[in-house]
């Protein structure tokens, strides 16, 4: 079970990783795109690729917040559940992982349909769209398995690691 914990847990860092190098992209292109403008000559499609690289960190980055409890909730209503908090823990992680499992599968489909259909991007670029769509489903798939990770983990042992470290601080989130 240690090398299962150890292996998703490695998983939700590597996608924080990869966010973080889609986030240094984003100042790379934007300081390209400054020097450009010093020297009066263009980059085409720089924008355009600054939001895939956009896209890149948000989707990547949502497992690791997740994993490190920085994603916002409700903790002022989950404190209110008292003894029952365990209960409304797992109908949100539930909810929340039914909805990343429809998100995840409807992300892959349509990179496999902008795979199948050579589809482009109609900026300057035209760069094919499943390239930048696909760090969008591998983002929703691994945050799909996240947060069945942390309903398995609180339905079997009760708590996960960061609902305990959210325990007796100020519920002002």
């Amino acid at each position: 079970m240690h090398v299962i914990r150890r292996t998703l847990d490695s998983i939700y860092n590597i996608c924080g990783l990869i966010a973080a190098f889609f986030m240094v992209m984003i100042l790379v292109t934007i300081v390209v795109q400054m020097v450009a403008r010093w020297t009066q000559t263009t980059v085409p499609g720089a924008s355009d690729y600054a939001g895939y690289f956009m896209a890149g960190a948000s989707f990547f980055a949502l497992t690791y917040a997740l994993n490190h409890g920085a994603h916002v909730r409700v903790t002022l209503f989950l404190t209110k559940l008292g003894d029952k908090r365990r209960w409304g823990e797992t109908w949100c992680f539930g909810i929340a992982t039914i909805l990343a499992i429809f998100f995840a599968i409807n992300a892959i489909e349509g990179t496999w349909l902008s795979y199948k259909l050579n589809d482009i991007s109609q900026g300057q670029d035209a760069t094919p769209l499943w390239i930048p769509q696909i760090t969008m489903s591998i983002g929703t798939l691994v945050l799909a398995i996240g947060l069945a990770d942390h309903l398995i983990r609180i339905v079997f042992t009760g708590a996960t690691e960061f609902i305990e470290s959210s325990l007796g601080e100020d519920d002002t989130e």
